[in-house]
């Protein structure tokens, strides 16, 4: 486990050798994360947390993002009093080739298909 630090805040992240094809699926299997990690992979620049309108509580939002950190999905860092996330594309693509594209197309398409595009 690798952290990452600003000041005194440390938040703990997986080493790219630690990231596990079941933490991963599970992390994209909730709704709002997947659409967490929608929003990270369109914009492909960090974005803070208060970036995200999702329909839940901010302690379940808190929940939804340290799920997708400890899994090795996203990467926080504290950029002054702001957690800004980003995708951990290279680190999922070298573990898992293509996978992260095919998640992200397909939850495109369902959500096209169910008419909720803003959402997973």
């Amino acid at each position: 486990m690798t952290t990452t630090a600003t000041g005194s805040r440390v938040l703990p992240h997986p080493a790219r050798e630690e990231i596990r094809l079941e933490a991963v699926l599970h992390a994209l299997s909730d709704p709002m994360r997947l659409r967490i990690v929608r929003d990270l992979a369109r914009d492909e620049d960090e974005l803070s947390c208060s970036y995200f309108d999702l329909p839940v509580t901010k302690s379940t939002t808190t929940h939804h993002f340290r799920v997708l950190r400890e899994a090795g999905v996203i990467r926080q860092v504290y950029r002054g009093t702001a957690k800004m996330n980003g995708l951990r594309r290279d680190d999922l693509d070298a573990l898992f080739p293509g996978l992260l594209d095919a998640l992200l197309d397909a939850a495109g398409r369902q959500a096209a298909r169910l008419g909720t595009a803003g959402d997973a």
